[in-house]
């Protein structure tokens, strides 16, 4: 039988070892944070202490995270994984401190690296790849992993995948101690010096009351629609997503308030979740912040933060209004009727002034972009704006360490996607040092012969496979890194490359069997998660469509090639095909369609974006046939309920 003295004491010490490691993780989050706001704002700092002292902090906070998200232990289990912890930490800071020095060494004399310096190299590899796995799962954990074994056996591999062969030596040379790939590569100082302070600007929007404010803005906005808070869900999705940057973060912010709303209305416990994950997922793709995703385009592409968000525009505008089209069509199909407004719902003063906290920081950072600022000081601007503004909220001011924590939140945030972050730079450092990326676009070029198309839908495909169950920035990361230039070997625009694989890292999200937001969003719910992600795919399917039309049509992104007639013609032909493409998978317009009609809108629907107007003029001409039918068999149906 346990002592019972023996018991407080263990309790005791394995308490005291926590809150040990929270509060160097919480130092270490102020330290990320101040840093973010230094290096965006007011002078940069030297490359390798920033991403060596980067990486040394989210360590710590790494850590402390996996600890507080494994289950509560004692005895002999929790002595091991206190001491594989603190190991982990001891590890990590020596192979940090060996990149520092060694960089250090190459920047004053001609150094190489040596085996002595491989070996706490493979340490920290071993510790990231470890705190990935705790942190991100087994899908990213799998991707570093098989980036850092390919280099040191690809030699023994068959066919494309052979290389010439790395030694320990040069393998730690490409994964650790290079500025330019790997682990501490060019990837790496994007995060940290445009990404980091973003990703503090959207907790912080949190934190201080915008995202309330944005909720009942969007229900005032679609209180007069038959889909109510099914549109609402959808428009205050899309504000919050661009703030939060984070599918999962914008379903648990707003679907624990808009989907026991949407089921209250009338609408299915599957379709309610099913439309939250979707228009989440959307956020990301919706200017003007669009999350971390797009400011690591903007720089990989050199197309500047202002045209992705300008490119960015009418593609998220058509996905939403398809969700928008789906939801109009499911509230048809089941008789939902417009409704009046909830009492609690109505805008109050306070909202109005509380607008104020989206509205200014937002405005900064457009304005800014306009003036000529880099994108990392426009994020830092925006951060001092909010916190100024902060004080309107009565809320922050009857408890101002709201704001204190949501700061540490964001930097936390941070932290662990510099863990991902750490993992995709194994991977980027293993292809650009083999070659493979540019092996793999070769045997895409000769699968898909002489048709862009055909060679579109492959790279639709693999990127969808590669982003499964992945965040989105590190899906889109290893998407373009694998995919990129084989998109881009078909005389597609760099910039057009990157949209069509960043939406299809969005669409992974969606996509059964690991649909990671139809996953968060069915527990609120109470759905079953699998048919949700059926839902979500069904719902999101325009996600799917409208990277198609940009690649053909780039005008639709407006900075390149862009004219005013075939703009305006292809943005109509779209808006026509996502209605008849809505309403076919609903099996539903004005009426109940009949399985032939169903048949014939997904025909004409995908027909009437042909390139040739010999093709899409008569597709259009059917489609409004079908229109016209469909709403002359309802006025039928009405005649005759009448008589």
């Amino acid at each position: 039988m346990t002592d019972p003295t023996q018991q407080s004491v263990g309790q005791e010490s394995i308490g005291m070892t926590d809150r040990i490691f929270i509060l160097l993780a919480s130092a270490a989050c102020l330290i990320l944070g101040l840093i973010a706001l230094y290096s965006s704002g007011i002078d940069l700092i030297d490359p390798k202490m920033h991403r060596a002292g980067g990486f040394a902090l989210a360590l710590m906070v790494a850590v402390t995270v996996s600890r507080r998200r494994r289950t509560e232990q004692s005895g002999p289990m929790w002595a091991v994984n206190a001491v594989i912890d603190i190991g982990l930490v001891l590890a990590g800071l020596w192979a940090i401190w060996s990149f520092y020095s060694v960089q250090t060494l190459m920047e004053v004399s001609l150094y190489d690296v040596r085996q002595s310096d491989a070996i706490p190299a493979f340490a920290g590899l071993i510790v990231f790849l470890e705190l990935c796995r705790r942190l991100w799962g087994w899908g990213l954990f799998t991707v570093g992993s098989l980036g850092a074994l390919y280099l040191l056996f690809g030699q023994n591999l068959p066919g494309i995948l052979e290389h010439t062969g790395f030694d320990m030596v040069d393998v730690s040379e490409a994964l650790w101690y290079n500025t330019n790939k790997g682990v501490f590569g060019s990837i790496t100082n994007i995060v940290l010096v445009t990404v980091f302070i973003f990703i503090i600007f959207g907790v912080l929007l949190e934190g201080t009351g915008a995202g309330d404010t944005l909720l009942k803005f969007a229900f005032l906005a679609t209180r007069r629609t038959r889909g109510g808070p099914a549109h609402a869900a959808i428009l205050a999705s899309s504000l919050f997503g661009t703030m939060s940057g984070s599918t999962v973060a914008n379903i648990v912010g707003t679907g624990t308030f808009t989907i026991p709303m949407i089921k209250k209305r009338g609408f299915s416990p599957t379709f309610a979740a099913g439309i939250e994950a979707t228009a989440s997922s959307g956020g990301q793709i919706m200017p003007p912040i669009m999350g971390a995703a797009a400011l690591v385009m903007a720089d990989l592409t050199g197309a500047g933060y202002l045209n992705i968000i300008v490119a960015a525009l009418l593609p998220a505008l058509f996905y939403y209004f398809s969700l928008f089209a789906a939801v109009t069509v499911e509230a048809r199909r089941q008789g939902i009727e417009v409704k009046p407004l909830e009492v609690e719902d109505r805008i109050t003063k306070l909202d109005m002034i509380n607008s104020i906290l989206f509205v200014g920081p937002i405005v900064t950072v457009i304005t800014c972009l306009l003036l000529g600022f880099s994108t990392s000081a426009a994020g830092f601007y925006a951060v001092v704006v909010l916190l100024a503004l902060a004080v309107i909220n009565p809320e922050v001011r009857r408890d101002p360490m709201r704001v204190w924590h949501s700061f540490l939140k964001g930097s936390e945030s941070g932290a662990t996607l510099l863990i991902a972050i750490a993992a995709i730079g194994i991977l980027v450092g293993s292809l650009d040092s083999t070659g493979l990326g540019l092996k793999l676009a070769g045997v895409i070029a000769e699968i898909r012969g002489e048709s862009l198309f055909s060679a579109l839908l492959v790279a639709m495909v693999g990127a969808l496979v590669l982003g499964m169950g992945m965040p989105t920035l590190p899906a889109y990361l290893i998407i373009i890194l694998v995919m990129g230039p084989a998109i881009q070997a078909l005389g597609v625009s760099m910039l057009t490359a990157h949209m069509f694989v960043f939406y299809y890292g969005v669409a992974s999200s969606l996509t059964p069997p690991v649909a990671i937001a139809a996953y968060a969003a069915a527990p609120i719910a109470g759905a079953n998660p699998l048919m949700t992600s059926f839902m979500s795919f069904r719902l999101g399917m325009a996600k799917f469509i409208i990277p198609f039309i940009f690649a053909f049509y780039p005008t639709i992104l407006i900075v390149e090639e862009f004219s005013l007639i075939p703009f305006l013609w292809i943005t109509a032909r779209t808006c026509f095909c996502i209605w008849l493409f809505s309403s076919a998978l609903s099996a539903y317009d004005v009426r109940k369609l009949s399985i032939p009609e169903v048949v014939l809108r997904f025909v004409v629907a995908f027909t009437m974006l042909a390139v040739s107007p010999t093709i899409h003029l008569p597709a259009i001409a059917i489609g409004i046939g079908l229109i016209v039918f469909g709403m002359r068999g309802r006025n039928a149906e009405i005649r005759g309920d009448t008589a």
